[in-house]
């Protein structure tokens, strides 16, 4: 083991632990990035390819460094991870990829974070990974036939994965319904879904602004999740943005059934019937958070780590990049960096 200390290690290298990164080398600190993947902006390069953003370019700025497109432009994938080559080249962070974390824990008064190949010790930590750890699959799955092709949306990348016949998307979020757009464009082939058919969607534009405009102008991007209205608001089921939810389902070849109770070989089971001809499934089920590797951690009822902004129960220890951190847009592009400019100036305030 490299027995020398990093004031800092941030563990994930998308946009949270880049906007950290920014701060910490303003503040003069020496550190290090540690991202599991092969190259910097994979966590948006393993989404499926016609994956864009729901924001426009003026709320995707992270500190320091403008993202060069049009205003009101919705950037896809790639131009999201080629803005995050360009922010690591042009500040020069310290970064190693390939390096997995596996296990944090204090000993005396440091830190030491355990990958494959080795350890780095650290005064203090930041944690980037991001809300999105496990993608959950429903029981039922492995009761499937074998020759029905499944996968989680985490995995889905276009339609030429899928083989011939029906297909069924199971989850009703913005994945799952961009998922089932894509599916069943062309009507080409039937497409069941099961998954929230009252779910609300909302335009990209309204009254000729962008509805990020208009979530910034009534403050509902910046309401603390400790106030009345952001208890509210991060308790109801979030708005599908930018996909139209009703046309979608009006289609001829999209067939609501409902929630997915059971399976059995070929037939699958639904609140409203039973299908035997399924021969494709994406699961859109969303993601568990897997913080177990961090020893001495308190964990919410959610399973996300206790913290007030990032500042966790062990001392020299953070987070950033969580859902509903402090705000709705607290684990967004945009959103991230006034989480991460706080969190710099609480660090200043302790070093």
């Amino acid at each position: 083991m490299d027995k020398k200390v990093y004031d800092f290690v941030i563990i994930g290298g998308a946009q949270a632990g880049l906007a950290m990164a920014y701060h910490l080398k303003k503040l003069q600190k020496e550190f290090i990035i540690l991202d599991g993947e092969q190259e910097i902006g994979a966590s948006w390069l393993n989404r499926w390819d016609s994956l864009k953003l729901f924001t426009p370019t003026e709320y995707n700025h992270l500190p320091g460094l403008p993202f060069e497109a049009p205003k009101g432009h919705y950037p896809s994938k790639y131009e999201v991870a080629n803005y995050f080559k360009t922010y690591v080249e042009t500040f020069e962070f310290p970064i190693q990829l390939n390096t997995l974390v596996t296990a944090v824990h204090k000993e005396d008064n440091h830190f030491v974070i355990t990958f494959a190949d080795g350890q780095i010790l650290a005064n203090q930590v930041i944690v980037a990974t991001g809300p999105f750890h496990t993608p959950y699959t429903p029981p039922c799955h492995k009761k499937i036939a074998k020759d029905v092709l499944q996968m989680h949306s985490n995995y889905y990348k276009g339609l030429h994965q899928l083989q011939s016949g029906d297909a069924l998307v199971v989850g009703g979020g913005d994945s799952g319904y961009q998922i089932l757009k894509e599916l069943s464009e062309g009507g080409s082939r039937t497409v069941y879904f099961s998954g929230d058919t009252t779910v609300k969607s909302l335009p990209q534009q309204l009254l000729g602004k962008t509805l990020w405009w208009w979530f910034t102008k009534l403050g509902l991007l910046s309401v603390s999740k400790y106030s009345w209205l952001g208890k509210k608001i991060s308790k109801t089921v979030q708005p599908v943005i930018g996909t139209d939810v009703k046309e979608i389902l009006s289609r001829e070849n999209v067939i609501a059934v409902g929630r997915t109770k059971d399976a059995s070989g070929n037939e699958l089971i639904f609140e409203k019937n039973k299908i035997h001809t399924i021969k494709n499934i994406v699961w859109a089920t969303g993601y568990r958070p897997d913080f177990n590797w961090i020893e001495g951690l308190e964990l919410d009822t959610d399973q996300y780590p206790k913290n007030y902004r990032g500042v966790s129960n062990l001392k020299g220890l953070y987070f950033i990049g969580l859902p509903w951190m402090y705000t709705r847009a607290s684990a967004t592009l945009g959103g991230v960096a006034k989480d991460a400019k706080y969190l710099a100036d609480y660090i200043a305030k302790e070093s």
